[in-house]
């Protein structure tokens, strides 16, 4: 495929503001240092940046066969996702359009596998978050009209819309104790939503996290 897997569009800018917390593959520079506080904005609404897990797309008349060639699971309903092995996810968005996400594994496979007829890379360098916590429906609801029940109670299906004017996709996830969202952003709008989520999970009690302290 010969494309970029990931980046993370909205290191460098919180970066600049945490500059000690340098080391991006030990802790994303959100959070100076684990306080005691970020479990407590967790368990009440805590937004982490995902954005830097490994990410690889694919489209075309023959992505679902070229993945399913592969060894993913290939999903036959539009706008669903399924967990992979070792915690990842892949997703089928749309008809033709498929996101592979945090299996570094997988995605490098995909990197590596030849071209095939049909099948094209899409260059995935989305922002990525986690929305969590007990008062998550919460925040969901001041910036998206989507009632995101529809989500828990189809636990496969996954939504493309927009929150805060920024176009979305998001899946409700069970991967943790608590109710959370992954949510996938145009890189160039992250930094935007960024700031908007964290401003309204501070005011329900909440605010941003490191990634180790989800729930």
């Amino acid at each position: 495929m010969n494309a970029p897997v990931s980046l993370s569009p909205i290191h460098d800018a919180l970066l600049a503001r945490n500059p000690l917390s340098a080391d991006w593959s030990v802790m994303p520079p959100v959070v100076l240092g684990f306080d005691g506080d970020d479990a407590q904005r967790a368990a009440i609404v805590g937004i982490a940046d995902l954005s830097h897990l490994p990410r690889a797309g694919a489209k075309g008349p023959g992505a679902a066969g070229w993945l399913a060639a592969l060894g993913l699971p290939v999903l036959h309903q539009p706008n669903s996702w399924t967990t992979l092995t070792d915690g990842g996810l892949v997703a089928r968005l749309g008809f033709s359009e498929f996101l592979v996400d945090g299996d570094a594994s997988i995605t490098d496979t995909l990197m590596q596998a030849g071209r095939v007829a049909g099948v094209y890379p899409v260059l995935r360098q989305d922002a990525s978050f986690v929305l969590c916590g007990a008062r998550v429906n919460e925040l969901l609801l001041q910036t998206c009209n989507v009632d995101f029940r529809a989500l828990d109670a189809e636990p496969s299906k996954l939504i493309l819309t927009s929150m805060a004017g920024v176009g979305i996709t998001i899946l409700h996830t069970r991967t943790f104790t608590l109710p959370c969202y992954r949510l996938w952003c145009d890189g160039t709008y992250g930094i935007y939503l960024w700031d908007t989520l964290v401003g309204i999970a501070e005011e329900l009690g909440g605010g941003c996290i490191g990634r180790d302290a989800l729930p």
